[in-house]
């Protein structure tokens, strides 16, 4: 059957990557992406940070699945050196550590480590590039739960093997029209291009909307009539890419340049080379003239960069990701915080970003079909509002979505996540 997926990032592109391996031929699963860059908002421009546990009893039952997905894809294709996976501590600095039952930690501004279900017992663990004067931070997770990846990296390798599986992309494109037939039942997609200005239709029998913050404006174009509502939004992040000169520490072979993949441990699970040294999670707060808020630091390998955000606003979504306005002050803000936490003089700033994430009002993605008491639109599924943790629940999200429009039982328990 023919599937529409609007939408090419991370949740897009990995319900294409499992879909393709099931029952629907590759050559019927249709990409639509709007952007003219790939992965120019959230999917791109993320942390990265991966958790099994941190979840609300909703996302706990998916989070433990695109978990374990995350460390089955690594083994698989060499992840390590593909898209940078790798085990990380997670460590929290004068914070108060909650008991996993923060639903909307985002929204109200607090820390990400508010979400943590445990403490590990403190050791001799500590981030190498933090600045000396801070002492030791608190551990949540020394790895066995918590992990790092790049997540542009993750996102070029799947959209990567969709089409040399012969998975269709249409980009730049919009989708501005569906057609059904006389049973009711979807039919086809009426497709724009946004560099030739061709307009073309494609079957379409099965849609899904994985467009991020843009979902609910794709959604009232498509189906004008419905009088569903998407309860997604958007909550723009500021972010920097740090090189430090203390990371990684120079006595690591941090740099591979061997093809062979990652060693994995008797028990199946993936471990980084032992010549690397371990990646970090950092959660803190900071209060500045400037800005109260929630720094969140994750550190990269092989890559060696270090990763800032935490700096949420209100700012307007652009019609494209490409169109985005960085708030020079909200960078500044994010300096004066690397520059406490790092150390004066200590690191470059290599990358400045904004992207734009999408949240709901309780917390927890919308993964199923539009259905919402008595009315449906019929054909039409949703996958979006992931908020912070679309990374992490990528991989589990489309192995959910490509069993749920093929009708075929589900990896994961989702009954929370339903519109």
């Amino acid at each position: 059957m023919a599937t529409v997926i609007i939408g090419a990032g991370i949740i897009g592109t990995s319900t294409a990557y499992y879909l393709s391996q099931s029952e629907t031929a590759p050559s019927d699963i249709h990409l639509i992406e709007s952007s003219p860059e790939f992965f120019a908002s959230a999917s791109g421009y993320a942390a990265g940070f991966l958790a099994r546990d941190w979840f609300t009893a909703a996302s706990s039952s998916l989070g433990h699945l695109s978990f374990d997905l995350h460390k089955e894809l690594t083994k698989q294709h060499s992840g390590y050196e593909k898209w940078g996976y790798s085990p990380s501590t997670a460590t929290s600095l004068a914070e108060t550590i909650g008991d996993g039952e923060e639903e909307d930690w985002l929204g109200e501004g607090t820390s990400r480590a508010k979400a943590a279900k445990r403490i590990a017992e403190n050791d001799d663990t500590r981030p190498v590039w933090l600045a000396p004067k801070h002492g030791r931070p608190d551990i949540i997770d020394k790895g066995d739960g918590t992990a790092q990846v790049d997540p542009y990296k993750l996102c070029q390798f799947l959209l990567s093997e969709c089409i040399n599986r012969g998975v269709r992309v249409h980009q730049p494109a919009k989708a501005t029209s569906v057609t059904r037939d006389s049973s009711g039942a979807l039919s086809s997609i009426h497709i724009q291009s946004s560099q030739t200005s061709e307009e073309y239709d494609i079957p379409c029998t099965r849609l899904i909307l994985a467009a991020g913050a843009w979902t609910p404006e794709i959604f009232t174009t498509l189906f004008p009539a419905s009088k569903i509502k998407l309860p997604i939004s958007s909550l723009a992040g500021h972010s920097l890419l740090l090189r430090s000169k203390h990371w990684p520490p120079p006595s690591s072979n941090a740099f591979p340049q061997s093809s062979n993949p990652p060693a994995n441990g008797s028990d199946g699970l993936v471990q980084s080379p032992k010549s690397q040294p371990p990646c970090h999670a950092l959660f803190t707060s900071e209060n500045l003239p400037s800005a109260s808020y929630s720094p969140e630091l994750f550190t990269r390998l092989p890559s060696g960069h270090i990763y800032i955000a935490g700096l949420n606003g209100d700012y307007p979504l652009p019609s494209l990701p490409t169109e985005r306005q960085i708030d020079p002050k909200a960078i500044a803000t994010l300096k004066a915080t690397s520059e406490r936490l790092l150390g004066k003089g200590e690191f470059e700033v290599e990358r400045e970003a904004l992207c734009f994430r999408p949240v709901t009002t309780r917390g927890t993605p919308i993964v199923g079909p539009v259905r919402k008491g008595t009315e449906q639109e019929e054909g039409v599924w949703v996958a979006a509002g992931h908020g912070p943790w679309g990374i992490s629940l990528s991989l589990g999200t489309g192995k959910v979505m490509s069993e749920m429009v093929e009708g075929r039982e589900l990896s994961a328990k989702i009954g929370g996540l339903a519109l």
